[in-house]
C-alpha cells in the first residue's frame, strides 16, 4: 500500500513537470531527484522510492533557501507563492494534491476539479455561460466556476484576422459586458452582447466573445472589396465550422437559416450576414404577383422601410417600384417554396401565394399575402411561425411550456401574461403537467428574449424540471426528533447558528437577512448578536426568478440599493445577471398576486408606465397592474410591511389602503393626507402616518454596516449608525449629528457626516 501511494505521488509530479525544462548541469542529488520526479524509472524498489523522497525533500529545501535551480523554481511556484508550493508538496506526500490557480477576474483562488460530480445543482461556467463540465476550476468560497479552457484562455490575441485595422495592438480579454457598457456593440462575429468573457480592442469598439474567438482561429477568411449593396466591406467565410457558430441566426436578406457559405460584416453593430447565393444570385429585377403593373427593382436603404406585404419596418435591400411607392423586403419577395424542420413541426410547410389577409393558426394574429400551409394538419401560418420553438422554458412559470395548435379538454382560458382570452382552436403555449392549466398567447410569451429559453429536446426539459434548488445552509450539525436542523453552519455567518422559538428577554431585534423584526422560529449566534428567521435560513442559494430567464444568486453584503423598490438596505439579496439586486421583500413578490388593497388579481406588465395607486409615483420600469381596471402598483408599495412600530403610537400600526374621510392630516409630518393613497394607521388611537414617516429612509439598514465608498468623496469606507455618541459636528454642514450618520471606519479619523449630507 505504501508503494502504491508513492507511485501515485510520482505520477502527479510527472504531470506537473513533463512540460518544463530540466537543467542537466545540476548536482548529482538534484539530477536524481528530478529524474525520479518525472517517473522515468517505473520499476524502482521500495527502498529506492524512500531514497527518492528524501532526495526530493532535500532538493525542495535547497530551492526554497537558495533558489539555485530555475527549473525547480518553475515546478514549485507556478501560479502560487512559495508558501503555497511547500503546502502543496506536503499534500502530495499524503496523496492529497490540489491544483490551484489565481485568475485576474476573481478575488479567490480557483481549485481544479478533475472529475464531474453528479450530486447537487448543475452549475454554469462564468466564462462562456455553458453548462459546467470537468475538468474545471471552481471557487470554494463562492459560486464561481470556469471551464479549464476558459480559465486558461490567453489574456490577449495578437493580430486576429477579423480585426486587421488594429492588428498591431491585438485584442485583450475582458469580463462579460454589462447592459450599462455603452461602448460594447457585441461580438463582431455573432453580434450578440452575451453575458460571458470577451476579447476587446482598446482602440475601437471591436470585440469577440470567448466562444467565437476560440472557433474563429480555424476559419478561412477572405476580405472582400466594398460591395455596392452594403456600406462596408464584406468578409467571406469559407469554413463550414462557421455555420455551426452562426446556426442560431438567419440571413439578413432572405431570413432563412445559414446553411451555406456566408458573407458577413464585422463593422455593423447589428448583425449583417448573407448567404453567398443571396449576394451572388439575387436578380436585379423581378416581376411579382403582388404588383403586376410594373417590375420591381433591387435597391438598398440604410433606414427602415415599410414592407407592403408583411406590414413591418425593415432595413437593408428591398424590391420596389418608385412609381407606385410599393416596396417588398427580400424575405417576402423571394420566400422559400417549402419549409421543413421536423424539430418544429412534423410535416413540411408549402408556400401559398394568395391575395388578402388570413388568421395564422400558430399565433392567432393576422397575416397578409405570403402564407404557408400544412395540408396534413390543415393549418395556415405566417412564414415566421413555420419555425416556432416547440418547447420553451418561460421565466414566469416553473415548468416548461409546449406549443400546440389547439387545446382540447379545456374550458375558457385567459393568457397568464395579458389576461385576455386564449382561443382554444388557435395556437398557444401551455403547460402539459397534470393539474396545471397555465396557458399564454404565442406573441405574449415570445415578446421579450430575456424571459424565455428555447429547449431543443425533451431530455433537456427533464433536466431543468428535476433540477433542485441549492440550499444556503452549508452544513447541518444537529437535528431534533422532528428532523429539524437545530444547529447549522450558514454561508452568511462565521459561527454556528442555533434554532430558537423565542427571545430570552424582551428586546427589539431584527433579522439580519430580511431586516424585519424577529418572530418565532429563528436562528441565533451564541457568540455574537446575529439573528436569522428560519425562513431566511432556508432560502435557496440559487433560484430561478420570474423577472429574468437566468439564475438568481443569494448574496450577503453590507449595503446596497434594491434595483426594484429603490430602498437602501442591508442583509440578504438576490443578484440577477450581476447588475440587478433584489432585496428579500421584493424577491418574495410573485408575478401574479392577490393584494388586499385591490379586489382583482394583479399581474406584472413590463410595458406599464402608469402612476402607482399606492404612492402616486410613476412606474417607469413596469408595474403590477389589473387586467380589468386602471389600477397599478410598484414593487415599493407591494413590498411594504403589513405592520410596523413607531414611537408616535404604543400600538402596532397597520398598512391601510382605503379611507372615507373627506379631509385629514398625518400625525407625524402634519401634512394633509390624500385618501386615495396607502398609509399606516392605528384604529384604536386614530393615528395615521405616511409609510416613509413610519419606516424612515434607512429602516432596512443595520447599524455598523459598511457604506460603499463610491457613494461619497471620503477616501475610507464609512459605517452607518442611527445615532452618534456625544452629538458631534457634521464634517460637511457643521451642524450637530442627531440623526443617522456615516462615520469613518478608521479609529484615527474623525470624519462624520449626516446621511442626508452625503454626495451621490
Amino acid at each position: 500500500m505504501e508503494m502504491k501511494n508513492e507511485n501515485e505521488s510520482v505520477s502527479e509530479n510527472k504531470n506537473e513537470s513533463e512540460n518544463k525544462t530540466v537543467n542537466n548541469s545540476e548536482s548529482e542529488n538534484e539530477s536524481v531527484s528530478e529524474n525520479k520526479s518525472v517517473s522515468e524509472k517505473k520499476s524502482e524498489s521500495e527502498s529506492e522510492s524512500e531514497s527518492e523522497s528524501e532526495h526530493k525533500s532535500a532538493s525542495e529545501n535547497k530551492v526554497e533557501n537558495e533558489s539555485a535551480s530555475e527549473s525547480e523554481n518553475e515546478n514549485v511556484s507556478e501560479n502560487k507563492g512559495e508558501n503555497e508550493s511547500v503546502s502543496e508538496n506536503e499534500n502530495e506526500r499524503h496523496n492529497k494534491s490540489v491544483k490551484q490557480i489565481t485568475h485576474p477576474f476573481h478575488e479567490h483562488p480557483l481549485v481544479l476539479v478533475a472529475e464531474q460530480s453528479n450530486e447537487g445543482l448543475k452549475a454554469y461556467c462564468d466564462g462562456c455561460g455553458e453548462l459546467l463540465s470537468a475538468p474545471c476550476f471552481t471557487c470554494i468560497h463562492c459560486n464561481y466556476h470556469l471551464h479549464k479552457q476558459c480559465a486558461e484562455a490567453p489574456l490577449s490575441l495578437p493580430k486576429h484576422p477579423l480585426h486587421p485595422q488594429h492588428s498591431y495592438l491585438g485584442l485583450f480579454l475582458r469580463q462579460r459586458p454589462y447592459p450599462s457598457d455603452q461602448v460594447v456593440y457585441g461580438c463582431a462575429l455573432c453580434k450578440e452582447k452575451r453575458y460571458m468573457f470577451f476579447y476587446e480592442c482598446r482602440s475601437c469598439y471591436f470585440s469577440l466573445d470567448i466562444k467565437c474567438a476560440k472557433l474563429s482561429s480555424s476559419y478561412k477568411f477572405n476580405q472582400q472589396s466594398k460591395h455596392d449593396i452594403h456600406k462596408h466591406s464584406l468578409i467571406f467565410i469559407e469554413s463550414p465550422m462557421a455555420i455551426d457558430v452562426l446556426k442560431e441566426f438567419n440571413c439578413s436578406w432572405c431570413y432563412e437559416p445559414l446553411i451555406n457559405f456566408v458573407y458577413f460584416c464585422s463593422e455593423c453593430p447589428i448583425l449583417f450576414i448573407l448567404h453567398k447565393k443571396c449576394l451572388d444570385e439575387l436578380p436585379m429585377e423581378i416581376n411579382h404577383p403582388s404588383h403586376h403593373i410594373h417590375p420591381l427593382f433591387l435597391y438598398h436603404r440604410v433606414r427602415d422601410l415599410f414592407c407592403n406585404l408583411c406590414q413591418k419596418q425593415h432595413s437593408g435591400p428591398f424590391y420596389g417600384c418608385s412609381l407606385c411607392h410599393f416596396n417588398i423586403n427580400i424575405g417576402c419577395a423571394l420566400p422559400m417554396s417549402i419549409v421543413e424542420d421536423k424539430s418544429r413541426h412534423q410535416h413540411p410547410f408549402t408556400l401559398l401565394r394568395r391575395r388578402g389577409s388570413f388568421i395564422c393558426d400558430a399565433c392567432d394574429t393576422e397575416g397578409n399575402f405570403v402564407s404557408y400551409i400544412c395540408s396534413t394538419c390543415n393549418i395556415m401560418v405566417h412564414k415566421k411561425c413555420t419555425s416556432l420553438s416547440r418547447i420553451i422554458k418561460f421565466s414566469r412559470h416553473d415548468h416548461c411550456i409546449f406549443h400546440k395548435y389547439f387545446l382540447k379538454d379545456l374550458t375558457r382560458q385567459v393568457c397568464k401574461i395579458c389576461f385576455k382570452e386564449v382561443k382554444l382552436d388557435r395556437g398557444s403555449y401551455s403547460c402539459r403537467k397534470p393539474g396545471c392549466n397555465y396557458v399564454v398567447h404565442v406573441n405574449c410569451v415570445l415578446e421579450d428574449d430575456d424571459l424565455y429559453k428555447v429547449i431543443e429536446e425533451e431530455k433537456q426539459w427533464e433536466e431543468l424540471y428535476e433540477k433542485s434548488m441549492q440550499s444556503s445552509i452549508i452544513r447541518v450539525i444537529e437535528v431534533n426528533e422532528a428532523r429539524e436542523a437545530t444547529k447549522i453552519e450558514h454561508f452568511s455567518h462565521q459561527h454556528c447558528l442555533v434554532l430558537a422559538n423565542k427571545m430570552e428577554r424582551e428586546i427589539e431585534r431584527k433579522c439580519d437577512g430580511c431586516m424585519l423584526s424577529i418572530s418565532p422560529l429563528f436562528y441565533y449566534c451564541s457568540e455574537c448578536p446575529f439573528f436569522l428567521h428560519k425562513t431566511c435560513v432556508e432560502l435557496p442559494k440559487i433560484k430561478q426568478h420570474w423577472f429574468r430567464q437566468s439564475n438568481a444568486t443569494l448574496n450577503f453584503k453590507g449595503f446596497l440599493k434594491c434595483s426594484f423598490c429603490c430602498r437602501p438596505c442591508s442583509g440578504f439579496f438576490y443578484t440577477i445577471r450581476r447588475y440587478l439586486h433584489m432585496c428579500l421583500m421584493c424577491a418574495k413578490v410573485a408575478d401574479i398576486i392577490e393584494c388586499e388593497g385591490h379586489q382583482h388579481f394583479l399581474f406584472f406588465d413590463f410595458k406599464c408606465k402608469e402612476n402607482c395607486n399606492g404612492c402616486c409615483i410613476r412606474c417607469w420600469h413596469g408595474a403590477f397592474r389589473c387586467g380589468k381596471c386602471k389600477f397599478a402598483l410598484d414593487f415599493a408599495c407591494l413590498a411594504l410591511p403589513h405592520s410596523a412600530l413607531h414611537k408616535i403610537d404604543e400600538h402596532m400600526l397597520k398598512l391601510t389602503y382605503h379611507d372615507d374621510k373627506e379631509k385629514s392630516y398625518f400625525d407625524i409630518c402634519e401634512q394633509e393626507r390624500d385618501p386615495t393613497l396607502w398609509y399606516y394607521s392605528c384604529s384604536i388611537c386614530d393615528t395615521s402616518a405616511h409609510p416613509k414617516c413610519v419606516l424612515g429612509q434607512f429602516s432596512f439598514l443595520n447599524d455598523g454596516i459598511t457604506w460603499d465608498y463610491v457613494d461619497h468623496p471620503h477616501t475610507h469606507d464609512l459605517k452607518f449608525f442611527r445615532k452618534a455618541e456625544g452629538y458631534p459636528e457634521c464634517s460637511r454642514c457643521g451642524k450637530l449629528c442627531q440623526e443617522e450618520i456615516l462615520k469613518c471606519e478608521k479609529s484615527t479619523c474623525n470624519y462624520i457626516i449626516h446621511c442626508k449630507c452625503r454626495d451621490y
